[in-house]
């Protein structure tokens, strides 16, 4: 354009003088001038219509008119620009055909969303399992569509680092899987994963272990009477009987303890032992726990100190926590060398109250701390008698943490001792007059 625009500029000018020339020929260069001027602006005018014809319709594939001069430039410049337009824009819907394409063929539901909640684009999966129909709820807010007060506190809490579980609207038999993602300008990626399978096999899991521990805890009950009455006539026997009988009924406490264990865990997993929504008055607990771990102690001697510089209790179920306390005192009594010191805290903070339970035993490696609590894991691979348990007393400790909207926290290195934290939040902690 800089190169070519003084050769426009002479041809106009050229046709301007040329008009003046003729007008002054007839003895009228002024109107000639103002002929030559007027030819161009009308010019200029046709031009300007064609191209403004031509903007109109964006989406038409028709190409730039043609036009001469500076105008026939301009207009062969914006068909290249509108040439690329078209096929970046031919590219991008082909993409994102694709891309909807390979969503629709998930088998878990996608849904986008505005910040408000307001529905704008979803796949095949989320009208089967959420019950969406594509011509209806277009535009609808999703809340009016799942019925869910946890769903909606969910959306709107913004926290998004665990996901939610719910039934399908539409078929409540369905178990869900919601996990929700930010984009955009504040806006909404919902996955739901239908998770029924899982559901029922955690189900068939937890009734297979509960009826299993019922039903070893009848026989195991016969023999160890059995084994009772034979060591209480034991004198009578021979002496090479006595080691075996003791041995036999060591491993019989150590079943009944497993059995115990087992039948307590699945009934805080089942639900059959949901917190009563009780006051529970942390610090009297905490003070019997901690007499009981002096009286496990024995002649070990362990320091168990108590301190509890908050009033504030706890509201949920006397037993469960009773029994997530008692493991980790006792834990911490158990891997403590004779005399070590055992500090026990009931603080408040900021976002609620915290127990913690430091002992100044031998320490876990950190790379055993993420799997603590699962089911017989141990860190200590031994049985010993004196230190091996069931391997279900931190997961008992988990769960009874989560019906109290509670979570642990570990921290711990070889031969530095652990510092378990049972953190509550605020809003399951009593006043002091509870």
């Amino acid at each position: 354009m800089r190169h070519s625009w003084p050769r426009y500029l002479r041809l106009i000018l050229a046709g301007i003088t040329g008009t003046t020339v003729i007008g002054l020929y007839f003895g009228y260069p002024l109107q000639g001038l103002l002929a030559g001027l007027s030819a161009y602006l009308w010019w200029t005018l046709v031009q300007a219509r064609r191209l403004y014809l031509w903007l109109d319709h964006p989406d038409s594939d028709a190409d730039a008119p043609e036009s001469l001069g500076l105008w026939g430039d301009l207009f062969d410049r914006l068909n290249k620009l509108h040439r690329s337009h078209r096929q970046r824009q031919q590219q991008l819907l082909a993409t994102l055909d694709r891309i909807q394409e390979s969503t629709n063929a998930m088998r878990d539901g996608v849904i986008m969303t505005d910040a408000r909640g307001t529905l704008e684009w979803w796949n095949d999966a989320a009208e089967r399992l959420l019950g969406f129909r594509r011509h209806s709820d277009q535009g609808q807010y999703i809340h009016n569509l799942i019925r869910t007060p946890a769903f909606k506190a969910y959306f709107d809490s913004r926290d998004y680092q665990e996901p939610l579980a719910i039934h399908a609207p539409a078929k409540p038999h369905i178990h869900l899987q919601v996990q929700i993602s930010l984009f955009g300008e504040d806006d909404r990626l919902i996955v739901a994963r239908d998770v029924t399978r899982i559901h029922q096999l955690e189900l068939m899991r937890r009734d297979f272990v509960g009826n299993v521990s019922h039903e070893m805890r009848t026989p195991l009950t016969v023999i160890r009477g059995y084994l009772e009455t034979l060591l209480e006539h034991s004198g009578e026997l021979p002496k090479k009987w006595q080691r075996p009988l003791q041995a036999m009924m060591t491993q019989s406490n150590r079943m009944e303890a497993l059995i115990t264990d087992l039948i307590l865990l699945s009934r805080i997993e089942t639900g059959n032992a949901t917190p009563d929504h009780s006051p529970i008055n942390v610090p009297v607990l905490m003070e019997q726990i901690c007499a009981d771990a002096r009286a496990l102690s024995g002649d070990a001697q362990h320091q168990i100190r108590f301190t509890a510089s908050t009033d504030h209790g706890v509201i949920g179920d006397e037993s469960q926590l009773r029994s997530a306390f008692s493991n980790l005192v006792f834990n911490a009594v158990k891997y403590t060398p004779p005399g070590g010191v055992i500090t026990v805290e009931w603080c408040e903070s900021i976002e609620g109250a915290w127990l913690s339970v430091c002992d100044s035993g031998v320490g876990i490696d950190p790379v055993h701390i993420p799997r603590l609590t699962e089911r017989f894991y141990r860190a200590d691979p031994s049985r010993h008698k004196d230190t091996g348990g069931t391997g279900l007393g931190l997961a008992i400790v988990k769960h009874a943490l989560l019906n109290h909207d509670a979570t642990l926290a570990i921290h711990s290195q070889p031969g530095e001792g652990s510092e378990f934290i049972c953190q509550f939040p605020e809003e399951r902690l009593t006043s002091p007059q509870q």
